[in-house]
């Protein structure tokens, strides 16, 4: 799988390492249950999905990919400090 880093360009994906969904934020709820909630219960969607990865043999950057779980296409790439504006 070739990931389009926004700094370094196309580069495979043995140089990178996945946090996973990028979707949950951390809970303002200081609860047990809540914060149980966020490290633990995960979906687990069909289709595209948006994952934080770290450029660890690059520039390392974190950055947000868009991917399709089915068929692992890419449909593109942003620097995580970007895409939460």
């Amino acid at each position: 799988m070739r990931i389009p880093c926004p700094y370094c360009g196309e580069r495979g994906s043995h140089e990178f390492v996945t946090r996973g969904d990028a979707g949950p934020a951390r809970p303002d709820d200081d609860s047990e249950e809540a914060f149980h909630a966020y490290l633990y219960l995960r979906d687990n969607p069909k289709g595209l999905l948006r994952e934080h990865w770290y450029h660890a043999q690059g520039c390392r950057n974190w950055i947000v990919v868009e991917r399709d779980t089915v068929s692992h296409d890419i449909h593109g790439a942003t620097l995580a400090k970007e895409a939460r504006r």
